[in-house]
């Protein structure tokens, strides 16, 4: 048996805990311990020292002289009971969770009760070793995370569940807008387990949901979504039916510019003025109205259409004056001015109807007075 024993570390990184095999080592034996680890020396059944980084010589009551007599009364085997336990320090990165069932909680949006699962990822490390080694590892040699998950599964999910439904129930956001809501439905979970996984002496450093089981098919499940669906659907309908319309409005008002400017504009060719146009549109409603064969009230319509048509209402009052006069009994003219006059006043009639302001009815009763006066 060696005199002075080397203790180190020989684990690996995915190790919680991990005790040295060599145990009951003889005083002045030499502990090793690296970075980011500590290491706790058990004397007769209890925790002693704490180490932490450095090289340390260790004091037994193992002395090698002594030994062989020491150990006579128990059979060879020392009295004196030693052995040191490796804790890793480092954050013990993607260990898996998940909730074993749904969890039901009352919805706040709906005020009815809904099913709810997760499971995702959480980030360990030791905070307090010795809390950990009396709580958790007690005898065993080695503590993995494997085996880590399987001690605090029970505990996890006595946990987790509950806070689950806490915190579905006082959220500011219902189920279907639960993944977009992730980190803060994380953030949430992971503030209410900090307590407890510090009673064990471990440190939750991160605590992650990646996913969110909802009761897809279930009846009243599939109801209010179908409602939440339709909420928001007809929310972006009526916004971008208000956005139509003023893009409608808008161009229906462009559309009318253009039109006024190259009505303007035709009229500025054209050599006549808004008003005038309007005379015209005056005279051509009295004409339609007036009695229909009355030569003499259509007389009196136009002639009144002088003052309000301008140029073209004096134009067609004229013209339907001009008729009126022609009605009347023929004074004695030479013959060759007759038939001067005639023409004269055939082409104003035929203007007029050409202008709409006679019917064709209303030119043959006209022309056949003409004819008649020859």
């Amino acid at each position: 048996m060696a005199l002075v024993n080397i203790i180190k570390y020989e684990g690996d990184n995915t190790t919680f805990v991990w005790k040295h095999p060599k145990t009951d080592f003889n005083t002045m034996s030499q502990l090793i311990v690296h970075e980011n680890q500590e290491a706790v020396l058990f004397k007769n059944g209890q925790a002693l020292d704490l180490f932490e980084a450095g090289k340390y010589t260790l004091s037994t009551d193992n002395i090698p002289i002594l030994r062989r007599f020491t150990s006579i009364p128990t059979g060879g085997r020392t009295p004196f009971h030693c052995e040191v336990y490796f804790i890793n320090k480092t954050h013990q990165m993607a260990i898996k969770w998940g909730t074993d069932s749904q969890v039901q909680y009352m919805d706040p949006t709906y005020n009815f009760p809904l099913q709810i699962g997760a499971s995702g990822e959480m980030v360990l490390s030791v905070c307090d070793s010795k809390k950990l080694l009396v709580k958790v590892v007690g005898t065993e040699n080695v503590l993995t995370q494997e085996s880590l998950v399987q001690k605090f599964r029970a505990f996890l999910m006595s946990k987790v569940k509950p806070y689950i439904a806490a915190v579905m129930q006082n959220a500011t956001y219902s189920i279907f807008e639960a993944d977009s809501h992730m980190a803060e439905f994380s953030d949430d979970l992971h503030s209410m387990l900090i307590p407890d996984f510090k009673e064990y002496g471990l440190s939750l450093e991160k605590f992650f949901v990646t996913t969110i089981a909802k009761p897809e098919g279930e009846t009243a499940y599939e109801k209010f979504k179908d409602i939440h669906i339709r909420q928001y659907s007809d929310v972006a309908e009526a916004k971008l039916k208000q956005q139509t319309d003023i893009i409608y409005a808008q161009t229906e008002a462009q559309k009318t510019v253009i039109e006024s400017q190259a009505i303007a504009q035709k009229r500025a060719q054209e050599g006549y003025t808004y008003q005038q146009e309007r005379g015209f549109d005056v005279a051509e409603q009295v004409a339609q109205n007036e009695a229909v064969g009355e030569f003499t009230n259509m007389g009196v319509g136009f002639g009144t259409m002088a003052g309000v048509g301008g140029a073209v209402g004096g134009m067609v009052g004229g013209m339907m004056n001009d008729a009126m006069n022609s009605t009347a009994a023929p004074a004695a003219q030479p013959a060759g001015d007759s038939m001067a006059d005639f023409k004269q006043k055939l082409e104003k009639l035929m203007l007029m109807k050409e202008m709409g302001a006679l019917s064709d009815e209303e030119f043959a009763q006209a022309k056949a007075n003409l004819l008649s006066q020859l």
